[in-house]
């Protein structure tokens, strides 16, 4: 673990054995828990088993959250965890991926990064994010008390815009340029997720602009899936670790 100057903290991990390309690859992840949840040990955990699944080393960001920390707190840590992740890989050797509020962050990174004329990596993850925090989305009434996960709503998260316009494309991406450029992109959700107009609308967003994107829709699937709890939950899986090696150039 390593302290990042912007006040977060950075945790790596690393496989027992890295072949071949694997050696040569990362994956940045940054956590869900919208906005409140997910640090400490449990970030650090991740990145553990994340490095296992993969076989490939992981860099998970300890972000600070929410309350003493609204934006831009949470995406400053993003921004110079992803700046360390580069002075070990090339970003055309690293794949981001966010779920949840982490997918949030994972495409206000890719924004704000291009932005700042910081090299996007080969490939994005957004799993059940949070893109659009107006909650304009369909399904945040249609599937309110639907979402197990996510039972009656998800207005907490607003918070997270602290004094900042909610439609500030870092704030809510899916209010961004993606034809100024936007790396290939993999999304996953489900039919009853809360979340499910977020994931789906930034879909239609990205192939607009000419974006290569994968939607993925689990049928009943609430917000993060079942939890590792149905068959359905390892397919995804198993799609996401497909479209992570393809864009790292490795045959799955």
């Amino acid at each position: 673990m390593m302290a990042l100057p912007s006040g977060g903290e950075l945790h790596r991990a690393n496989p027992e054995a890295r072949r071949g390309r694997l050696a040569e690859v990362a994956y940045f992840d940054i956590h869900g828990g919208g906005f409140v949840a997910g640090g400490g040990e449990m970030c650090a955990l991740t990145a553990k088993l994340k490095a296992a699944d993969y076989g490939a080393e992981v860099f998970s960001v300890d972000y600070r959250m929410l309350p003493d920390h609204p934006y831009p707190a949470a995406l400053d840590d993003c921004m110079a965890a992803y700046a360390e992740v580069l002075k070990s890989y090339p970003a055309s050797a690293v794949v981001v991926a966010g779920a949840s509020a982490g997918g949030n962050l994972a495409a206000g990174l890719m924004l704000r990064a291009r932005d700042e004329g910081v090299p996007l990596p080969a490939g994005l993850l957004l799993l059940t994010p949070a893109l659009d925090l107006t909650l304009a989305g369909d399904s945040h009434q249609t599937n309110r008390y639907l979402d197990v996960n996510l039972y009656g709503g998800a207005d907490f998260i607003r918070s997270h815009a602290g004094a900042e316009d909610l439609e500030h494309p870092y704030v809510s991406p899916l209010f961004g340029n993606f034809a100024l450029g936007w790396p290939q992109t993999f999304l996953m959700t489900g039919t009853r997720d809360l979340l499910l107009s977020d994931t789906v609308r930034m879909h239609r967003a990205l192939r607009c602009a000419g974006v290569t994107a994968e939607l993925h829709v689990m049928e009943a699937g609430p917000h993060g899936g079942f939890m590792g709890a149905a068959p359905e939950d390892a397919e995804i899986m198993a799609e996401a670790r497909r479209f992570t090696y393809s864009a790292w150039g490795i045959p799955s």
